[in-house]
């Protein structure tokens, strides 16, 4: 018997074992639909999506126990949701517990499903059953089809709120060896009141990350709705190794082909990606079956231990770094480092404040273990390659050892010094975080205005002269010796890099507020790029928004009212009597506004607008500010070619 037919008896026998037997009941269904945000994290736009992933990793849990090779994702005219994977199919006969088909079961009980149970799958993303019920349980409308290979019937059964309508039945008929499951779900709006519309923008990169981290798994999304048709097929026979090119798209690399390994042991897989870059900064992402990692966790701290540890000493042996020399730090080493850290375990134990923090001590040692043969091996083999890796770490270290310098120089300052600095602040009398704000304003003349109309209990104000340093072109050292981030930082009262600590802020809005002109976004993407780089916890904690002024002042006799666009303007004066003609003052910029201009419209809370920035795309938040402030013109010039007609609502 050949390894491919042995390999097919294998699938077949396993298959065969995937029946209802398998599927598990651990409790009901009742409380979903009253407390949904214990299931789905919240209501909003962010639980909507939500509801897709819990489909979509169905499949993917088919794919990884080897069964399915493409999922079809598709938006409908009625922003309906269909997933179709090739997998095995649910299993439709009765299950023992319940008496009803596994089918049914799967979707109308809580914690039923072939996770649970051990046979069913050897490693999972999610708890499956879990999430068919819980989509089921929010759905006004749910409807399943399934074909299980060697049985030419096609099954149906539909949902209503989240309870059976039709129960299962055959609805058609198929070929033997066709297999798989379509899934369709209506999210009810009386759950999701915020909105019901899917963004495809958000669909579209989860998919693609998807694709990346499932080598040789072809999953596709298409949008139906009239005003937004598109269709975009993922399929990346490299996996992650096509992750770390596509990260570093449009950058100047260290070495063209990144490093790729892939390994097994205790049952967990650990497959890494590596590349290095001219980047001052690192961008490491780490998966545990395929879930983001954000918090890192075990085989984090495993990797990075190992990178460490080679890069030392391949520089030992190879006479790089010499005997009175220090090691380079972990810092050091990932100054550059574009990474992807993607395991897969059969038991995974997450912790943290969002359960995206690995737990597992096993993971360490797998992770260290796996990556450090093959990275020592590869460092052996390409002597050329890893003397510019270990050049770059001591060239960081250089730095950083400067930037201890200047931060040491910027802690001897007292508090207080820092109104002699550029953009001098003026601090709130609240010693509260929770309720103290601090604006960064462009300009003293607007500065002076906010400090007069401020809230002086809760709102500080810190003007900054003109554009800060573009940090993204910048060393640590260069950086830390720049007086208006030094002062930003001494203010916010965090520390700086390695010792940055979002606890420790004074402040829990950081509010910028710029013109509403090119140079004010200009100076909005650069502090937006120190925040991203160096400030990253602020901005995943909802502490950073940015103020939202008028473009204009329209005055009728003693009524006033604030415009934000254009458009706006057209509409109110197209409203009004023409007596007496009404007067409209266009905003240049903040400075033009007194004092109480700017608390009405945009400082009071009662009235004021704000936009919080999130990081729900870090990676594409990443892409664009390399795009936007790196060197590479090309990429940059194509972006704003495309986006110019949409500067008068630029939006973040």
């Amino acid at each position: 018997m050949t390894d491919k037919e042995k390999l097919e008896k294998i699938k077949e026998e396993k298959a065969k074992e995937y029946d209802a037997s398998q599927i598990q009941v651990l409790e009901g269904l009742e409380a979903v639909r009253k407390r949904p945000g214990m299931y789905i994290g919240s209501t909003s736009s962010q639980g909507l999506h939500h509801l897709v992933w819990e489909i979509i990793d169905n499949g993917i849990d088919e794919a990884l126990a080897g069964f399915c090779d493409e999922i079809n994702v598709t938006v409908e005219k009625d922003n309906s949701i269909t997933v179709q994977d090739n997998g095995r199919g649910i299993p439709v006969d009765i299950q023992k517990k319940t008496g009803r088909p596994a089918l049914e079961t799967v979707y109308t009980v809580l914690h039923a499903g072939g996770k649970f149970g051990g046979g069913g799958y050897k490693v999972s993303g999610g708890l499956h059953g879990v999430g068919a019920s819980v989509v089921n349980a929010l759905s006004t409308e749910l409807n399943v089809q399934v074909k299980r290979e060697g049985d030419t019937n096609v099954y149906g059964i539909d949902f209503e709120l989240g309870k059976v309508k039709n129960p299962m039945k055959v609805i058609g008929q198929c070929q033997e060896h066709e297999h798989g499951t379509r899934v369709h779900f209506c999210p009810d709006p009386d759950i999701f009141k915020e909105t019901t519309v899917y963004d495809i923008k958000v669909l579209t990169t989860r998919i693609r990350e998807l694709a990346f981290l499932n080598k040789g798994l072809k999953i596709t999304i298409e949008d139906k709705r009239p005003e937004t048709p598109t269709r975009e097929e993922f399929h990346y026979a490299g996996g992650i190794k096509h992750y770390v090119e596509y990260l570093n798209k449009g950058k100047k690399v260290l070495f063209d082909d990144p490093i790729y390994v892939e390994g097994e042991q205790r049952n967990i897989t650990v497959e890494v990606a590596l590349q290095y870059t001219d980047d001052f900064h690192s961008n490491l992402l780490t998966f545990t079956n395929n879930i983001h990692t954000y918090e890192g966790g075990t085989h984090e701290s495993g990797f990075k231990t190992a990178l460490t540890r080679v890069i030392n000493d391949y520089a030992r042996k190879a006479g790089i770094l010499k005997e009175n020399d220090d090691n380079l730090s972990g810092e050091d080493v990932r100054e550059g480092l574009t990474a992807v850290v993607s395991i897969k375990h059969p038991d995974p134990q997450f912790e943290g404040q969002t359960k995206t923090k690995l737990g597992n001590s096993d993971a360490r040692a797998v992770t260290d273990k796996m990556f450090s043969e093959t990275f020592s091996k590869f460092m052996l083999e390409n002597p050329s390659v890893a003397k510019r890796i270990v050049e770059k770490g001591m060239l960081a270290a250089k730095a950083r050892v400067a930037a201890k310098r200047a931060r040491e120089v910027t802690r001897k300052k007292n508090g207080l010094e820092i109104s002699n600095l550029p953009g001098k602040l003026a601090d709130n009398t609240s010693k509260d975080p929770e309720i103290s704000e601090l604006f960064i304003v462009e300009g003293d003349s607007a500065g002076g205005s906010a400090k007069q109309g401020r809230s002086r209990l809760t709102q500080a104000i810190l003007p900054i002269r003109g554009k800060i340093l573009n940090v993204e072109k910048a060393s640590l050292d260069r950086i830390l010796a720049n007086e208006e981030i030094r002062s930003l930082f001494t203010a916010l009262g965090t520390g700086f890099g390695q010792d940055f600590d979002v606890e420790k802020a004074n402040y829990h809005k950081l509010i910028i507020m710029t013109d509403a002109d090119v140079d004010g976004a200009h100076i909005r993407t650069l502090l937006l790029t120190l925040f991203y780089r160096f400030m990253k916890p602020m901005i995943e904690k909802g502490y950073v928004y940015i103020a939202q002024p008028p473009l204009y002042q329209v005055r009728q006799g003693k009524m006033i009212r604030y415009i934000d666009s254009d458009e706006e303007l057209k509409e109110v004066l197209g409203s009004l009597q023409p007596s007496p003609k009404p007067v409209v003052q266009r905003y240049k910029g903040l400075g033009e506004m007194d004092a109480e201009q700017l608390w009405e419209t945009t400082m009071d809370p009662e009235k004021r607008r704000l936009l919080r920035v999130n990081l729900s795309d870090a990676e594409e938040a990443n892409s664009v500010f390399e795009m936007l402030m790196g060197d590479q013109v090309g990429p940059r010039r194509q972006f704003i070619e495309d986006n110019a007609t949409f500067v008068n609502n630029l939006d973040v």
